[in-house]
């Protein structure tokens, strides 16, 4: 059998198993932990890294590469780290490429999270540095029966806000109801037996709220019309809307109609950092602050022979950086625009992979009326113009005062509304949103906006692959540019989430050391 190298075998495992952790393993190079600790052996020795991207997944390479005795030095364009890990506060400042800078003027204390807002509880790499770098966190009420549907249109339903449990259980219970009747004259499964469809037929008539006759028929789970209390105060439960009126209206449009609870990624429980989610960068920040060099922006990079170059500007000029390696974790559509002496192939996949046009806008009002008026407390209400969504706060419950987002939109919505001045995008928020919530008129005071594809420095929320990038692109992007490696959520299955960004690090980080370590071994020193 052929020998094979150990910077090979890791290079190789890159490729086929998506990073090189699992092979570090398989080599021994890792010692036992428990899950997600992050125990590589050997020292970086002082070799130099130069990380270019200050937020989530470039500081997580300086955080981890730090320890293992490598100098770090990190690039951020902006001001701030974090990247797109970012909460607007009072004071927060934006610049879009087709607009001036804005600053928000929101009150102290209050927040809207313009970048992720929620952590899956299974994504373990991201709770894990929540604990690690002691960042507490707190339930996100991402699934919210209480929250609307409203669609806009012709139909019996439309241009009216309808609770979003009326339009589930009605959808259920309907759909359970064909398909008990379909059960029940043995139309559906030949293959069961009269016991096995019986137990089905019994299923659905629980799942759906069926009666004996198995028709459904409004129960308590889509509300009432009149509430249960004390007395003489049994309840009146409210009518179920016919199906043919909730399809004609829209309801039930597939790009609308929305079951949250039911997507892997969004599945309760969630979580999100007390205070905001940049709580979580700012956490990574203080561990890193003297690695890091804040509005330096990277304008060439070149490979060298030995190493790497990499130019970048300041408020005092030009300057060039010399390091051992690279780890590039700038979006794709920023680096796109940086000169380099990449192979045709990087270039052409950096150019090729999309991200997602996105947008929200923060509104504070000076009273929290979805709470006090409606009942709603953190969750999603559903549209189908351009809001999108309307997101509600889950933290501050029966506070004073509080920001919604009030609108979350992709896409084509996402670049109509981009568009937009920042006046024009908070009159059509005002606009759209006061047709479910009366309330904005008399209660409004601010908002800020954010267009995650116009914001200098991201030009997109997020990578979005087709088949053929996730094929032919993605690939090479996971191997380094002779010393230039590349990190970031666009270079995982996770794309969007934060723990995309700590995977990829976590990644690469193994693949850097495994390469060091691997030219200590091979190219060993006399002394």
């Amino acid at each position: 059998m052929k020998t094979i190298s150990r910077r090979s075998f890791l290079s190789k495992g890159a490729m086929l198993a998506g990073g090189t952790y699992p092979a570090m393993m398989a080599l021994g190079m890792l010692r036992p932990a428990p899950t997600y600790s992050f125990n590589l052996t050997g020292s970086g020795d002082g070799k130099h890294i130069i990380i270019l991207g200050g937020g989530l997944a470039g500081m997580t390479c300086a955080y981890e590469l730090s320890k293992l005795g490598y100098k770090c030095t990190i690039l951020e364009a902006r001001e701030r780290a974090g990247g797109r890990c970012w909460s607007i506060r009072n004071g927060s400042i934006n610049t879009e490429t087709d607009k001036p800078t804005t600053t928000a003027k929101f009150d102290d204390g209050l927040y809207f999270n313009a970048g992720p807002s929620r952590i899956p509880h299974h994504h373990e790499l991201t709770m894990h540095y929540c604990k690690e770098l002691g960042v507490p966190i707190q339930v996100y009420n991402n699934v919210n029966e209480g929250a609307y549907y409203f669609a806009e249109g012709k139909g019996p339903l439309s241009n009216k806000k309808v609770r979003a449990r009326e339009v589930h259980n009605d959808t259920r219970g309907y759909m359970a109801e064909m398909l008990a009747k379909s059960m029940d004259h043995g139309n559906l499964d030949a293959a069961l037996t009269k016991e096995d469809a019986q137990k089905v037929i019994e299923y659905l008539m629980a799942e759906g709220g069926l009666d004996p006759d198995k028709l459904y028929k409004a129960s308590a789970r889509r509300g009432y019309a009149e509430s249960p209390g004390a007395g003489d105060k049994p309840g009146k439960v409210s009518e179920a809307h016919k199906l043919a009126d909730m399809i004609h209206s829209g309801l039930l449009d597939p790009d609308f109609y929305n079951v949250a609870e039911y997507t892997y990624e969004l599945q309760m429980t969630m979580f999100q950092a007390v205070g905001g989610m940049d709580m979580i960068a700012k956490a990574l920040q203080s561990k890193v602050a003297t690695m890091m060099k804040l509005g330096a922006e990277v304008t060439n990079i070149t490979n060298l022979p030995e190493g790497v170059r990499v130019i970048y500007k300041d408020a005092l000029g030009e300057h060039a950086l010399q390091g051992d390696l690279c780890i590039c974790t700038l979006p794709l559509p920023v680096l796109s625009n940086v000169n380099n002496n990449f192979s045709g192939d990087v270039s052409r996949a950096i150019d090729y992979i999309s991200y997602m046009q996105t947008g929200k806008i923060g509104m504070q009002f000076k009273r929290r009326f979805w709470e006090e008026d409606d009942h709603i407390y953190g969750g999603i209400t559903h549209t189908n113009n351009d809001l999108t969504q309307i997101f509600y706060p889950s933290y501050d419950y029966l506070s004073k005062k509080g920001i919604l987002i009030g609108y979350y939109n992709f896409n084509e919505k996402a670049v109509r509304t981009g568009d937009l001045s920042y006046a024009d995008r908070e009159k059509l928020a005002l606009q759209k949103g006061r047709l479910i919530h009366p309330q904005y008129d008399a209660e409004f005071e601010n908002s800020f906006s954010v267009s995650w594809h116009k914001t200098k420095h991201s030009l997109g929320g997020w990578a979005v692959y087709s088949s053929e990038t996730r094929k032919n692109q993605y690939p090479v992007l996971l191997k380094p540019d002779k010393n230039v490696y590349f990190a970031g959520e666009h270079l995982t299955y996770l794309n969007a989430w934060m723990a995309g960004a700590f995977e990829s690090a976590r990644s690469v980080i193994t693949a850097v050391h495994g390469r060091i370590t691997e030219q200590r071994v091979s190219y060993p020193v006399n002394k």
